[in-house]
């Protein structure tokens, strides 16, 4: 069958197909267009790998750069008929890097407290709740992630780059996969060594990773489910970060797999764990757990390596019957140690985690269009 596009937006960015035929693979090589002048693209599917109801959509090779209409609004899937042999389509824009993204779908950003008290450790820290943006409007309740290093998660002008994650759960809201409370914890600038690693006296001394992850587990999650409307099991509760805050959310997960069910773990510091060598708390019946890795091959000639052999333990640990493991591991193969590479992954790790898809925010606005129309 032959897919003719049509798009005037144009860049350097090649053009993919993806549908049902492909399992809604947004960069697969073999369903890139051919260019056949500045505004024109053209691919031929051999038929035996088309179903006979075709559901598809162009992408400039992600879901961060998918197509969209002019006026910066989703598009449904396209459909079409094997028997039509042939289709014409036009993209009017494309999304850049997940942008742009919309005003009224940006999260309420709520200072929780600025000196919010750690008994554990005797000192206070910045901590702050990002809530849909309909959280006033509703009476519902919402899942929880807890996430390390709030300096960098939001906040314009912090010294790497931040993660964006206001702009990204915009992003998710506008697909209808918004329904997530962010509670963002502030390292401690000069302590922030000493609290994220747990007990390893090789790499810092008087190491309060124990007592830092105590604070977050009972301190600032009873108050949090206090003051607002969460979901408080288990199910609904996540941690997560990177580097250090990655390494420490990982300990969370292992001690404390009653509380939470689903990490988030961006280019962890496995460096400071080399046989992966972490306490684990065993219980009879294991507890389910989610487990997103993710990892830039530029960050270093042995993250790759370090987060394939943890993903490894997972799943060795889970055949055993031990833990219970699902993992998901994605690589970037330009991602470096920065900001910018955490930000493009977090929709796709938070979509994972807490909405279960494995097709990005195109099967989730399909999915409610079709609530819509039920």
């Amino acid at each position: 069958m032959e897919f003719f596009l049509t798009s005037e937006d144009n860049d350097d960015r090649p053009i993919f197909i993806t549908g049902n035929f492909n399992k809604w693979n947004p960069k697969d090589s073999k369903f890139e267009l051919e260019k056949l002048d500045e505004n024109n693209y053209y691919i031929n599917i051999s038929d035996e790998l088309l179903n006979d109801e075709i559901e598809y959509k162009f992408t400039k090779g992600g879901w961060e750069n998918v197509e969209i209409d002019k006026y910066n609004n989703i598009t449904p899937n396209r459909k079409t008929k094997k028997e039509n042999k042939k289709t014409q389509d036009s993209v009017e824009k494309w999304r850049l890097n997940w942008g742009p993204f919309k005003q009224e779908f940006f999260p309420i950003v709520e200072l929780v407290d600025e000196e919010f008290y750690i008994p554990q450790l005797d000192k206070t820290r910045k901590v702050w709740a990002l809530l849909p943006y309909d959280y006033y409007d509703s009476e519902k309740s919402y899942p929880v992630l807890y996430l390390q290093d709030a300096q960098n998660l939001f906040n314009e002008g912090s010294a790497y780059g931040n993660w964006e994650i206001d702009k990204k759960l915009a992003l998710l809201a506008e697909y209808g996969r918004g329904d997530l409370i962010v509670i963002a914890v502030e390292h401690g600038n000069d302590d922030r060594i000493k609290e994220y690693i747990f007990d390893n006296e090789d790499v810092t001394k008087n190491a309060e990773g124990k007592k830092y992850l105590r604070f977050i587990t009972d301190t600032l999650k009873p108050w949090i489910d206090k003051n607002y409307r969460t979901k408080k099991d288990r199910e609904n509760t996540g941690i997560g970060g990177s580097s250090l805050g990655g390494l420490i959310s990982i300990y969370g997960g292992f001690l404390y797999p009653e509380v939470y069910s689903k990490l988030l773990i961006f280019s962890p510091s496995l460096w400071v764990e080399p046989e992966n060598d972490f306490p684990m708390i065993n219980f009879t019946n294991p507890y389910k757990i989610k487990v997103y890795l993710y990892g830039g091959r530029l960050e270093g000639s042995r993250m790759v390596g370090r987060i394939r052999l943890f993903e490894k333990a997972l799943k060795k640990l889970t055949a055993q019957k031990s833990f219970d493991f699902e993992v998901r591991t994605n690589i970037s193969d330009k991602g470096t140690h920065q900001e910018f590479f955490w930000s493009q992954e977090f929709p796709r790790a938070v979509e994972w985690l807490y909405i279960d898809s494995l097709e990005s925010p195109v099967k989730a606005k399909n999915e409610l269009e079709n609530q819509t129309n039920d």
